[in-house]
């Protein structure tokens, strides 16, 4: 499992420490407080989302230290004052954090994940978290679309030269939670434990003399099951030779791959030449700047697998999950937690912490998200109980320290799986590729006690 070593605290908005710096002048830098990541509203032909890039999160906020290189940095730029560093150079996050489980798909309103702690503690953490879940999750949703579309073939990921390069290891990690099979970039291999799969371009056709000297050497190098880039000249005669360069080695050739032309027609051709020369095994693998509609016009075509891409890395259209991180309840003057929400015409939240379930209908599928505001996780799973909704939340800090099982080995398996049974309890119809609704309805209940204003703003 991959860790971040190097810190990550200057991966922030400057803003983030002039506000600690105010709070500490104004004496609410210590108030309790709970901040929400969540959307207003999904991309567009979106019809749901799909939580990925916690385990990164956990890992950045477990390196969200200010050593002295930044102290010395923030200090000589000005960015704030004394006291403040002094409050930098001993932070650690030591609040609590929940979410979604990695892998679980999700709605507008939906509380993705929750900040406690100080405010002190939490603001700081907005910029990270965000920056590391918008574009996980954009990636992760397009991923599921595409596996989607795949009805059940291997979707590999292929992305890496399209992307920048840590994020391109991102990619490939949050590709696996939508369901992808596999990557090109070693660094996600070793880091994640992710599939490793490529075998070669058509540079390699192009050095050699002719394409049976490319095609031998590759055979002999990788073995007959290999896959056989067959487009680079002649596909029919690329074909022929690929097979013959697989038998000449003593097996059936592993696959073609088909990257250029109308693959559709391509791929019907292909599979017919391959069963009439006897290769009934042979698959076919393609390429070529595929997104989900692309994969879905192939279903009809003799295709076994898909490799794709820049329209995965890029979130096939939409780059951002469109996440936001909001302050939603705060201590009061009286000691106890109160709603807080922004209420500005266009961009308007909910208060209140949140405890969120998904309420099954009479045939088991997802009916609602539910979204209970309450002043304790008690009470909204209490609440939950009544409605009969599967709680959708984990604790992924207690305290300051880390839950282990949500970033350990086996999370990205536990995550992929995850997704797969949160996908296939949504209605037939949020799985649609087009313009619509979200696929489930989400409902708020504010269970707040009534008289929850705080004393302190009652004019």
């Amino acid at each position: 499992m991959r860790r971040t070593t190097t810190s990550t605290a200057l991966l922030t908005d400057m803003y983030e420490l002039t506000m600690i710096e105010g709070a500490m002048r104004s004496g609410t830098a210590q108030r309790r407080s709970v901040f929400e990541v969540f959307t207003r509203r999904l991309p567009e032909r979106r019809r749901y989302g799909v939580v990925a890039g916690t385990a990164r999160v956990l890992d950045a906020i477990e390196a969200f230290r200010f050593g002295p290189e930044e102290i010395d940095y923030l200090s000589r730029a000005g960015i704030v004052g004394d006291e403040t560093l002094d409050f930098l150079r001993d932070y650690r996050f030591r609040g609590s954090v929940w979410g979604y489980g990695e892998g679980e798909c999700f709605f507008p309103g939906s509380p993705v994940m929750t900040v406690e702690g100080t405010f002190a503690d939490a603001v700081v953490l907005e910029t990270v978290i965000l920056s590391i879940l918008n574009h996980d999750c954009a990636v992760a949703a397009a991923a599921s679309r595409m596996t989607t579309a795949a009805h059940g073939r291997p979707c590999l990921e292929m992305g890496a030269r399209r992307t920048h390069e840590e994020a391109a290891v991102a990619a490939a990690r949050a590709a696996v939670v939508g369901g992808f099979a596999g990557t090109s970039v070693l660094e996600a291999g070793r880091s994640f434990g992710i599939r490793a799969i490529g075998t070669a371009a058509h540079s390699f056709t192009l050095v050699h003399d002719d394409e049976e000297a490319a095609f031998a050497a590759q055979v002999a190098t990788m073995g007959p099951g290999t896959t056989l880039l067959v487009d680079t000249y002649d596909v029919t005669r690329g074909v022929e030779r690929a097979v013959a360069a697989a038998r000449a080695a003593g097996g059936e050739l592993g696959a073609v791959r088909l990257d250029s032309g109308d693959l559709v027609a391509q791929a019907f051709t292909v599979r017919k030449q391959l069963d009439d020369l006897g290769a009934t095994t042979t698959r076919i693998t393609v390429t070529s700047d595929l997104d989900e509609y692309a994969i879905a016009a192939l279903n009809a075509a003799p295709v076994d697998s898909y490799g794709v891409g820049t329209k995965l890395v890029t979130g096939s259209g939409h780059p951002t999950a469109e996440l936001v991180y909001k302050l939603v309840a705060r201590e009061g003057t009286d000691g106890r937690m109160h709603e807080v929400a922004k209420a500005s015409t266009s961009k308007v939240s909910v208060g209140g912490l949140k405890v969120a379930g998904r309420v099954p209908d009479e045939d088991g599928r997802a009916a609602e998200e539910l979204v209970v505001s309450c002043e304790r996780f008690a009470d909204g799973l209490a609440e939950l109980g009544r409605a009969g909704a599967r709680p959708l939340q984990v604790e992924l800090v207690r305290d300051g320290e880390i839950v282990e099982e949500h970033r350990g080995e086996g999370a990205l398996a536990a995550a992929a799986q995850r997704h797969l049974q949160s996908r296939a309890e949504l209605p037939y119809a949020g799985w649609r590729l087009s313009e619509g609704e979200p696929a489930i309805p989400t409902r708020h209940l504010d269970i707040y006690p009534a008289d929850d204003a705080d004393p302190a703003a009652v004019i």
